[in-house]
Parts: C-alpha cells; sequence; structure tokens
C-alpha cells in the first residue's frame, strides 16, 4: 500500500542479514516515490568456504525466510522484490517457478526474484550467449548455470569467486571483478552476466558496458529493473546500466 513516502509503490525486499549491498543499490537508483522496506533472513554462520558450507548456508536462509517476509508484510508493501539470489536460482527454472509460487501465495503479492529477473533482463536486450560470475562455491554455480541453459541461453561459462563468507562478498574489490568480466568477456559473448545480490557491481557494470559495447548485467539493477517494469512503473534511469537506463 502506498504511504507519504512511497506514493506510487511501496516494495518489500528480503535481504541475508549480512547483505549490505541490495537497499544501498535500491535507493543510489532514485527512483521517485518508490519505497523499500528490507526484511532480514538471520544468518548466524556466514561462513561459505566450500560445497558443504553453502548448502548450510542455504539451510539458514530456508530457516529464516517465513520470519523476514512475515515482519515485510506488517509494512503493507505492494511488491516482493527477493534480494538473495542464489535460492531463486536452485532447482532451475521449475525450482524458480516454485519458488515464487510459494512467496505469491504466502504474501497475495506479486513477486520478483533475481532469476527471473536476470532472464527477462536477457530477453529484453535480445541476448542468446552469455557468461555468468558469481560469488559462490562450484555446488551454487552449477544452479545458475542450469537455471540459464534450461532458460534457452547458451551458457559460455560460470565463473565463481569463492568467498569464504558472506560478509565478504560485498569485499570483492573492483579491480578483481574488472580483471573477471575480462576474463569471461569474448567476441561469441552477447552479454556478461553478475549474480550474488551482496556483490557491489551496479556502477562497475553501468562502465564495463560503455567499455565493451555490450550488457553486462548487475543482479541488483535487474531486480530493480523488473519489479518497476512489471509494476508498470517505466522511469528511466542512469548510472545503473543500459536496462534502466533504455528499456
Amino acid at each position: 500500500m502506498t504511504n507519504a513516502v512511497g506514493p506510487r509503490a511501496v516494495f518489500g525486499v528480503i535481504v541475508p542479514s549480512t547483505n549490505t549491498v541490495v537497499e544501498h543499490d535500491y535507493w543510489t537508483a532514485g527512483v521517485p516515490g518508490i519505497a523499500y522496506r528490507a526484511g532480514s533472513m538471520y544468518i548466524p554462520n556466514p561462513v561459505m568456504g566450500d560445497d558443504d558450507d553453502f548448502q548450510a548456508l542455504l539451510v539458514q536462509i530456508r530457516a529464516s525466510i517465513d520470519t523476514a517476509v512475515r515482519d515485510v508484510l506488517t509494512a503493507e508493501p505492494d511488491r516482493m522484490v527477493m534480494g538473495m539470489s542464489a535460492e531463486t536460482f536452485w532447482g532451475g527454472v521449475e525450482g524458480n517457478a516454485a519458488f515464487e509460487r510459494r512467496l505469491r501465495e504466502r504474501t497475495g503479492l506479486p513477486v520478483t526474484t533475481g532469476a527471473s529477473s536476470c532472464r527477462a533482463a536477457l530477453q529484453e536486450l535480445g541476448c542468446r550467449r552469455i557468461a555468468v560470475f558469481s560469488p559462490y562455491q562450484p555446488i551454487a554455480d552449477r544452479e545458475v548455470g542450469r537455471f540459464f541453459t534450461e532458460a534457452g541461453f547458451d551458457v559460455a561459462a560460470v565463473t565463481g569467486l569463492r568467498c569464504p563468507t558472506a560478509m565478504d562478498i560485498a569485499r570483492v574489490p573492483d579491480d578483481r571483478l574488472r580483471d573477471t568480466v575480462a576474463s569471461l568477456d569474448g567476441p561469441e559473448v552477447d552479454a556478461i552476466v553478475q549474480v550474488g545480490t551482496n556483490l557491489s557491481f551496479v556502477a562497475l557494470a553501468d562502465r564495463l558496458e560503455r567499455e565493451l559495447g555490450k550488457p553486462v548485467i548487475a543482479i541488483n539493477a535487474a531486480t530493480l529493473w523488473h519489479a518497476l517494469r512489471e509494476h508498470g512503473i517505466a522511469d528511466r534511469i542512469d548510472g545503473a546500466g543500459r536496462l534502466l537506463r533504455e528499456h
């Protein structure tokens, strides 16, 4: 339900308690009349140093998401936005669809997820062959690759930065991100896609798109774009990539 600070829409945003980037990226975009209410999924053990650790992190997310959603609903939002991405890719296209169904049934609201947003963004931009990078471990990268493949894209590569903890995702420097994109790029790649919402990449992706002459999709820009456009809000935004600037 709209209010004084969100006269156009209030978006409920679900984030892990370790995440410091999603809300920053959304507010920095500066969409007038849009407000955000974040609900936090408690992550008591943020270690994600190997595949087993990463699975344990997902267990924590699954155990706490209902409470985060409950808290957000008290603000009476108009839409739910998942400010966490790994879980939305899990199980491929059907896994994502099932996740969205559960959230819609639980909240009675439209739902935006990272996986669906990236798929919609690539379709909007006319991209087919992609390269992807994440802060994840291999077990999660396989799920990311599975989703994009099942969604009809040709996945040239998926590279994981293998961050040791959930907080370390937000500490990855621009130089490493730039080097990662350079290692994935090539004339046969239509677009570079970044997943992992605590990775600060929106501003750098905007610069890299101009340098490379092709789409470089930051997941936080994609989820904001998807939420806005699905909600009938067509504002064009500078500084957050081609999606929000031109589509």
